[in-house]
């Protein structure tokens, strides 16, 4: 039996897929435990960097790839878009699952999603999966991307080396 197979069938959630979405913006430590935690659970986990010109701080495909070198174990797609955030918009959720469902590489799942924020709830029930809030209070890894963006300068600990060089040269 080779190693992956071994890898893929003794994940401790069972689920054969998991999604993360998120900004990323930047990736930190805290994005990367979850990262970790989720794919221990499942057989392939995918990660959605949500990228719109009109939000980013940092560019959609530099993220990606930050967290595609960061986490070669899993999918990382950039997702581009034009959409907001409103969780009472039925059409705007419509939009936004027709945009998932689009970009989803795999040809079965998500059977589970994960996220450190409630929202999760719902894009879970949408896609028919399991939704798993992985810490909600930051405790573990206590930094968010807010906080990274308000006070680069303050937080370059909880970024790995090539995010940090990136930050340090561009928000610093």
């Amino acid at each position: 039996m080779s190693h992956l197979k071994e890898a893929s069938t003794s994940k401790a959630g069972g689920w054969s897929t998991g999604l993360i979405v998120g900004r990323f913006d930047p990736p930190h430590l805290g994005h990367s435990f979850m990262i970790e935690w989720a794919a221990q659970r499942c057989a392939q986990l995918v990660v959605f960097v949500n990228s719109s010109t009109s939000a980013d701080t940092a560019p959609g495909e530099l993220r990606a790839g930050w967290l595609a070198n960061l986490h070669p174990e899993v999918h990382v797609r950039q997702v581009r878009h034009q959409l907001w955030n409103d969780w009472d918009d039925e059409e705007l959720w419509a939009q936004w699952m027709a945009l998932f469902r689009s970009e989803w590489p795999l040809a079965a799942g998500p059977d589970v999603v994960f996220s450190s924020d409630g929202y999760v709830n719902e894009i879970a029930r949408r896609f028919d999966a399991q939704s798993i809030i992985v810490d909600a209070d930051r405790v573990t890894v206590p930094i968010s991307a807010t906080q990274i963006r308000e006070s680069p300068a303050d937080h370059l600990d909880q970024l790995a080396p090539p995010v940090r060089a990136w930050v340090e040269a561009n928000w610093v």
